[in-house]
């Protein structure tokens, strides 16, 4: 179950460029983090431009929004792992998320969970020295243009040996 909401855009529509894109299921593990921290009422007072001009007034129709947001996002919490039951839900809060950030906070918020998808593919090891120096003469000699290329050959290499 993996279906594209289109963002409702609040002014113009960019004439190029990637079309903003609300929330989707397999995104909600990395994502709604992220949402409960951005929708706090302090993260609208720091980031005012991110937020619908009526959401970030002190007025009874930003409580109404935020009072609205905060239990969607709770049964998409609690429903994340059934895919079968969340569409209505996602869905729903997805229209609630359109209604309580601008363009431009939506665009910020898909570029922060980039980030955060970015940060989970990638893993940080130590090597020593000796090793590093191993691998960059390797690489030289391969060709390689990186690191995880060397390494990925290196690892095939190993593969193709055992099953030989």
């Amino acid at each position: 179950m993996n279906h594209k909401q289109a963002w409702v855009y609040h002014g113009e529509k960019p004439k190029a460029g990637r079309r903003l894109l609300l929330l989707e299921s397999d995104e909600l593990k990395l994502a709604l983090p992220l949402i409960y921290r951005l929708i706090h009422p302090d993260e609208i007072q720091m980031r005012e431009d991110w937020f619908l001009s009526d959401t970030g007034s002190q007025s009874v129709s930003w409580n109404e929004k935020y009072l609205s947001l905060v239990p969607k996002l709770q049964r998409v919490t609690s429903l994340r792992n059934e895919p079968s039951s969340l569409s209505e839900p996602l869905r729903s809060l997805n229209l609630s998320l359109n209604e309580y950030f601008s363009d431009f906070g939506w665009r910020m918020v898909r570029k922060e969970l980039s980030q955060i998808k970015k940060r989970q593919k990638k893993a940080h090891i130590e090597l020593s020295k000796d090793i590093i120096v191993k691998l960059k003469s390797y690489m030289e000699q391969g060709k390689f243009e990186s690191f995880d290329q060397a390494i990925d050959n290196l690892l095939s290499e190993v593969s193709d040996k055992e099953e030989a």
